[in-house]
């Protein structure tokens, strides 16, 4: 597919690279030739240098041919004037970045349908809803949502002194009665999908399917259920943290922001009034310990430099602050924290690359399904995917038994109107299903693709 990116800084090379190895042709298109000369060492791609809003730059990268055009710059104004450009001269859909708190669900409602925006994306508030998601079921080191949240898949670290500790997967599903699909399993830099004699041992990751209340009866009953993060310090008043403040707010939880830039803290105490607000250098233990770290529930350091984002974090953890969470965005950094013992990290571009690649994979799609959800697991070495099935998909009505998957898939879930299903080999999809896929060494377009 013939894709646009303009803007190549962190979310857009990001964004780069993810749709670069989906398969897509992308021409990028920057102002600095700095940025230019960089990233064409790394990525093989082409690249235009100009303003995404002149149009003898866009009519150089291929705006009539592009399927997909998307403009990730910082400026949230100049990417819609971008995407409405583009849409003019013929690009068939455009995607724009826009972080402003101010633009609100009307507003960009508004900007969508008369800029012509087949969608807007805000890497912060993406973000800062999944550190939510998080902080309400701290047991969780990640959480991923499909069909609404009436199904969710939740990963889990295999600790020493777990119940899972040497256990065979069947015995798992035996002794407990909850309904719930362990499908798949990290140990060190292995992906497994796992049958029923697979044994987990301490350090694994796993990914546990079912539905939520399903969730949190097995959780319990094998004795790691964190109570709901009540009280929260945020270290960092940046956007992303003035999202998950809000949302923490309005559930009931008491929020304290450090931030060592004195208007930054004056401009989110005013609009979040409820918050407390101290200006002051969140590196300092001192300061930390004065407001009340150690009877946290949780600590989640959301600075702009990931250095002092995973230094800081070890250092709550130390404290025996429940659950410690940060913001990590570049690659090269999340082994560090993953060494440190920091389980739950957060990255902006990852969360805006899983959107692109949502999208991009639904326009691509063709026999009978279309995917609704997209998430990368596993640091992307593997894929859930949710997929609504149409009338005209070839394998409706027959059992799973006598399906012949390729290896590395798994159907981890069937979702019938309200009813969540474990799926089992005498069970079928069916019409207007919507069917939840594990790969891993695949890149799934379509649930056909899943066949062998």
């Amino acid at each position: 597919m013939n894709i646009i990116i303009v803007g190549c800084g962190k979310i857009g090379t990001t964004i780069l690279s993810s749709l670069l190895a989906e398969g897509h042709d992308i021409v990028a298109v920057d102002s600095d030739p700095a940025v230019i000369s960089e990233i064409s060492n790394i990525y093989d791609s082409m690249y235009v240098c100009g303003s995404g809003t002149d149009c003898d730059t866009l009519k150089e990268a291929g705006v009539e041919k592009a399927e997909l055009f998307v403009a990730a710059t910082g400026s949230d104004e100049l990417n819609m004037l971008s995407c409405f450009i583009a849409g003019k001269m013929g690009a068939r859909h455009t995607i724009a970045r826009i972080r402003n708190p101010e633009y609100n669900d009307q507003s960009l409602n508004f900007l969508r349908q008369h800029l012509g925006l087949a969608m807007s994306f805000n890497p912060d508030l993406i973000a800062a809803l999944e550190l939510y998601h998080i902080l309400k079921l701290p047991s969780a080191v990640k959480i991923e949502y499909f069909s609404r949240r009436n199904f969710e898949m939740v990963e889990l670290i295999v600790r020493e002194d777990s119940p899972f500790c040497g256990v065979a997967l069947s015995e798992l599903r035996k002794k407990y009665e909850a309904k719930f699909l362990i499908c798949a399993v990290q140990r060190g830099d292995r992906v497994y999908i796992p049958d029923g004699s697979f044994r987990l041992q301490s350090g694994d990751h796993i990914e546990l399917t079912a539905a939520p209340n399903e969730i949190q009866k097995f959780l319990r009953m094998v004795g790691i259920l964190q109570k709901q993060a009540r009280s929260v310090m945020i270290l960092g008043a940046s956007r992303m943290g003035y999202y998950l403040a809000r949302m923490l707010l309005n559930s009931g939880s008491h929020v304290k922001i450090i931030d060592r830039d004195r208007q930054r803290c004056q401009e989110i105490s005013e609009k979040l009034p409820g918050a407390v607000v101290i200006c002051g250098d969140g590196a300092q233990q001192e300061l930390l310990l004065e407001e009340g770290l150690k009877s946290m529930d949780a600590f989640v350091s959301l600075t702009g430099m990931d250095e002092e984002n995973i230094l800081i974090s070890f250092y709550a953890s130390s404290q025996g602050v429940p659950k410690v969470i940060a913001k990590v965005n570049r690659d090269e950094l999340r082994g560090i924290a993953d060494r440190l013992g920091l389980e739950s990290i957060i990255s902006s571009r990852t969360v805006s690359s899983n959107v692109l690649s949502r999208y991009a994979r639904a326009l691509q799609n063709s026999l009978g399904s279309n995917v609704e959800t997209l998430y990368k697991l596993m640091d992307g070495k593997a894929e859930a995917l949710e997929f609504r099935v149409q009338e005209d998909f070839p394998m409706t009505g027959i059992p799973l038994r006598e399906m012949r998957f390729k290896s590395g898939i798994l159907i981890a879930g069937i979702l019938r109107g309200r009813r969540a299903l474990i799926p089992a080999g005498d069970d079928v999809i069916q019409s207007g299903d919507r069917v939840i896929v594990l790969a891993a060494g695949h890149r799934i377009h379509d649930l056909s693709d899943i066949l062998q």
